[in-house]
């Protein structure tokens, strides 16, 4: 292997799942997947770069990394996929790393790990996006630790091994009162009508037993913005968790204000 380019492995969370190897810093990364590639996409990406030592037998990742090589000019290679299937159920959490966020003009912002505490005042209903390998948009009373725990409890039917989700900003009763002040408002959900999530609301409130609705199959995170994104990232399993927190607008804007403005 050409020694000029230190090789790293990405995991691709959204818009796709995939397990990849590359000669690009993460930052250049985000700015090739974007735009910078003969693939078409325009868009937020969200990827996550792995331990370069991590292995699993699911992987033939020492394969991959024999041929990650320059190419004929010398210019680093941007990409060699590793796996597009089943990925982050074969990515232990201790091997994530630090967590990126992309905007569709290059722009890249780091999230790095820290501690999660449930908030005291949090309110009744929270809305979450699941990234990977879910991709729904769901209504729920459990708060962002209980709704991982949910979701990969093996005596759930809808069980998964490992997720990675977010939490999504929303005055829920801000929203109600608009609502009736202006029902053909813009929605304050992509993809959700907002007659919909108002019976969404009203059912879950009416329903004590009821801990979570799903709002939409698809959850098209594309066209919303990184700022609704609250207290952050989290990727759980049964038997651990990593939790991103989302720095406020003010150390985005500070840290990288390109980033910010893109958001």
């Amino acid at each position: 292997m050409n020694q000029l380019f230190e090789p790293h492995m990405y995991m691709i969370c959204y818009p796709n799942s995939a397990l990849v190897l590359s000669q690009l810093s993460p930052e250049n990364f985000g700015a090739r997947y974007n735009y910078g590639s003969s693939s078409y996409h325009a868009g937020k990406l969200i990827f996550a770069e792995i331990d370069i030592d991590y292995r699993n037998d699911y992987f033939e990742i020492e394969r991959a990394l024999e041929r990650l090589k320059p190419h004929e000019d010398g210019s680093p290679k941007a990409t060699r996929y590793i796996s597009s299937y089943r990925v982050l159920e074969h990515i232990e959490i201790d091997a994530i790393r630090t967590l990126y966020l992309a905007n569709a003009d290059g722009t890249c912002f780091p999230l790095e790990a820290g501690h999660y505490e449930p908030r005291t005042d949090e309110p009744d209903l929270k809305v979450y996006a699941e990234i990977t390998p879910l991709t729904m948009l769901t209504l729920s009373k459990l708060n962002l630790r209980e709704f991982g725990q949910w979701f990969t409890d093996p005596h759930n039917q809808l069980a998964v091994p490992r997720i990675l989700y977010l939490q999504v900003a929303l005055d829920i009763d801000g929203f109600l009162e608009e609502f009736e002040r202006h029902p053909f408002a813009p929605p304050p959900l992509e993809g959700v009508h907002p007659s919909k999530l108002r019976d969404a609301i009203l059912e879950m409130r009416r329903r004590k037993e009821k801990d979570m609705k799903g709002l939409t199959l698809d959850m098209a995170f594309t066209k919303e913005s990184y700022r609704k994104i609250s207290p952050g990232i989290m990727v759980i399993d049964r038997y651990k968790e990593k939790f991103f927190p989302m720095p406020s607008l003010t150390d985005i804007s500070d840290q990288n204000y390109r980033f910010y403005r893109g958001m």
